[in-house]
């Protein structure tokens, strides 16, 4: 029991404001038995090796190349973290911190160059069995995600996610992925945030960077769930023996209604079934949310266009798409406030959902202009997560803070707080959530903001031949987490 008090003292010491609403001290030993904690990273922001070993080119490394100044920093990730080389580093730390879990995602143009099975690249598909071998050599977990948004640059030349052959392309992919490691991995991830896939094409934001805004964006959307379909069934077909559990990694805008009245409640949910319901819907439910489909298709026809800018499934695609997940990854940072007003362009996404977000100026910020800190959105979100779908077993894949290196104590504010609206919503509201893997176990290229921004919680110093990796304080707070809980158990 000594070392029991010594890391409660060592938990409380390190944590600073954004916990004013703690349980007590005995609650950080409270998650239940067998609840795993881990970690997650993305291909592009990691790897580096954009063109080693026969690797072909992606959406991001040439948006990166070709317009440097899509980054604000003019930065990109042709080495990154490194990892290509250096992925026994980041087993590592993940070892170190005391990690069950390590999420991860493959780099579709590292294992097929022109993203078709005609060329497939051998180093690639080593790689990641080395990666895999040395997580299983460790005892820690993988969870794989297929797609974490760098699409083959050659794929996106004959159109993307626009394309609707994209959905076979993606399912013999998928189908070399399961047959390759589908007898070491227990848990995979189709589709990492498909909502901020389609942004790539109904806006600037991400690549390609279309900014086909109220029509790309529906277009892609429904690309993306039917080849998830197909990534499921297949893997029914011929890899249920291996006993694997699928999901997608679900994001979007959790908003809180600004006031009690009646419009701000239903713009709140509209927001929530146009960002986290657009893609859930559909593999639970079989199609989309009935008021998305309501507001499109009104607005489609109010703009004299013959048919909607939301596409419709056949009844073989809803057949297809509908149960298609085991489990619900559930990515959540920040929440907004939401009230009942039309803005954004004209068509747009937003202006379908008919919501007016912003932040509410109490809420403390991070390094990331879009991430305030809002801890008991995440308890609402999993509330909303269990009503909607008939509480599936839940993985939190994504959650994490940001600063410029220089606020770590308030990084462990964070998580804390977030850990303890994790909590509650398995106790006090029964949901099924089994684990939790933050972002991110390093620093990394985090996309628009290059390396200025950092969620890490092992420092990277991009500057060093070797990429140095040094854990952070918040390493050290979340070793003596697990290692309390550990011991409960």
């Amino acid at each position: 029991m000594r070392f029991l008090s010594l890391a409660l003292v060592l938990t409380i010491s390190l944590t600073n404001g954004g916990c004013d609403d703690r349980l007590p001290i005995a609650s950080h030993t409270m998650f239940p038995k067998g609840f795993m904690f881990g970690a997650s990273t993305a291909a592009y922001q990691v790897e580096g090796g954009w063109n080693a070993d026969g690797k072909g080119m992606s959406i991001w490394d040439n948006i990166t190349h070709v317009h440097p100044d899509f980054i604000r920093t003019y930065q990109n990730g042709d080495v990154a973290d490194d990892s290509y080389h250096l992925y026994k580093e980041d087993v590592k730390a993940l070892k170190a911190v005391g990690m069950q879990l390590y999420r991860f995602s493959i780099s579709w143009p590292r294992i097929l160059p022109n993203g078709r099975i005609n060329q497939i690249n051998q180093p690639g598909l080593d790689y990641y069995m080395n990666l895999i071998d040395e997580l299983l050599a460790n005892d820690i977990t993988p969870i794989v995600a297929l797609y974490h948004w760098d699409l083959p640059q050659a794929l996106e030349d004959i159109g993307g996610w626009l394309n609707p052959d994209i959905a076979q392309y993606f399912e013999e992919y998928a189908d070399l992925i399961f047959k390759t490691y589908g007898d070491k991995v227990k848990w995979w991830i189709t589709i990492n945030e498909a909502w901020s896939v389609i942004n790539g094409y109904g806006s600037f934001a991400w690549a390609p960077a279309l900014n086909l805004h109220g029509t790309g964006d529906y277009l892609a959307g429904h690309n993306l769930l039917r080849a998830h379909g197909k990534a499921y069934r297949l893997y029914q077909r011929k890899y249920s023996h291996f006993g694997g559990k699928l999901s997608m990694a679900f994001c979007g805008a959790m908003c809180l209604p600004a006031s009690d009245a009646p419009e701000d409640i239903a713009a709140a949910e509209r927001c929530y079934q146009f960002s986290f319901g657009w893609f859930a819907h559909p593999v639970f439910k079989g199609d989309y949310p009935p008021i998305m489909r309501e507001m499109v298709d009104r607005n489609s026809k109010a703009e004299g266009r013959n048919v909607s800018r939301l596409p419709y499934f056949t009844q073989e695609e809803i057949n297809e798409i509908n149960g298609t997940v085991d489990w619900f990854g559930l990515n959540y940072y920040t929440s907004m406030m939401t009230k009942n007003g039309i803005t954004g362009d004209n068509p747009s996404t937003l202006r379908d959902t008919e919501m007016i977000q912003y932040w509410d100026p109490s809420w403390p910020s991070t390094a990331s202009d879009w991430v305030k800190v809002v801890p008991q959105g995440i308890r609402v979100l999993a509330k909303k997560v269990k009503e909607e779908y008939g509480n599936p077993l839940t993985i939190v894949t994504e959650n994490g803070y940001s600063d410029h290196g220089d606020r770590d104590v308030d990084r462990i504010g964070y998580f804390e707080s977030h850990l303890a609206e994790i909590r509650r919503a398995i106790y006090e509201d029964g949901c099924n959530i089994v684990g939790i893997a933050i972002w991110s176990i390093i620093d990394n290229f985090e996309w628009k903001d290059g390396y200025t921004v950092k969620f890490g919680i092992v420092e990277v110093d991009f500057n060093s031949p070797n990429k140095t990796r040094t854990l952070k304080k918040s390493a050290y707070w979340f070793q003596n987490y697990i290692a309390m809980h550990k011991l409960i158990q």
